[in-house]
């Protein structure tokens, strides 16, 4: 055992947490996507949905708690809190949209909250796999390119946002405006809390590379 094993046993255990975590927002992503494309027995959908929202609380509160059993971490104690926290945001935001989408009855998805959602599927994509980067943090270019990676596709959720936001208020059905306005929402600020995670792992990167 070397000597920062001996000093930090549980090195392991945070970063296996971690990357718990972000395959579970990588399937969260996932099955959203496929209940927009398609789009039938989507109350079993949302139900999977759900159920994977709660595995991540699940995942960020034993995260939550080992931090405060632990006065040694492997990496910053604040950015490990601010990781768990960003992807446990994804995963609400996730979780909001898909609930909305039954409550409100939306009948059929529109082709640009597809187009947020594939956009978020890629984000997530990025995100685990530079979460599995920084247990060692062999390649810091490589976690840094996919981090860009993310906010750049996080200004692409940004643009299709806007747009979708702009047509909606050309019709002239007000309550279907609030409903599908509240959906494209919660899409757009689960993009933006992959940038979240993006930002907090490149911060990581800087300061043990």
């Amino acid at each position: 055992m070397g000597l920062k094993e001996w000093i930090i046993p549980q090195d392991k255990h945070f970063f296996n947490m971690l990357e718990n975590e972000s395959k579970n927002v990588l399937d969260g992503s996932n099955a959203f996507l496929d209940m927009l494309k398609n789009y039938e027995n989507i109350n079993e959908k949302q139900q999977k949905i759900k159920d994977i929202e709660h595995q991540g609380d699940d995942f960020v509160h034993e995260i939550f708690e080992e931090l405060n059993k632990s006065f040694i971490t492997p990496i910053d104690h604040e950015d490990i809190s601010a990781l768990a926290s960003a992807f446990d945001d994804v995963l609400d935001y996730i979780d909001g949209t898909a609930t909305r989408l039954v409550l409100y009855d939306i009948k059929k998805p529109e082709e640009n909250m597809i187009k947020l959602a594939e956009v978020l599927v890629k984000q997530a994509n990025e995100l685990n796999t530079a979460m599995h980067g920084i247990r060692n943090i062999k390649n810091p270019k490589d976690i840094e390119k996919r981090c860009i990676e993310i906010n750049r596709l996080e200004n692409v959720a940004d643009d299709l946002y806007k747009r979708s936001v702009a047509d909606l208020f050309k019709r002239t059905d007000a309550i279907e405006i609030m409903k599908l306005k509240e959906i494209y929402e919660r899409l757009e600020f689960a993009t933006d809390k992959c940038e979240d995670a993006a930002n907090v792992i490149s911060d990581i990167v800087v300061k043990n590379s």
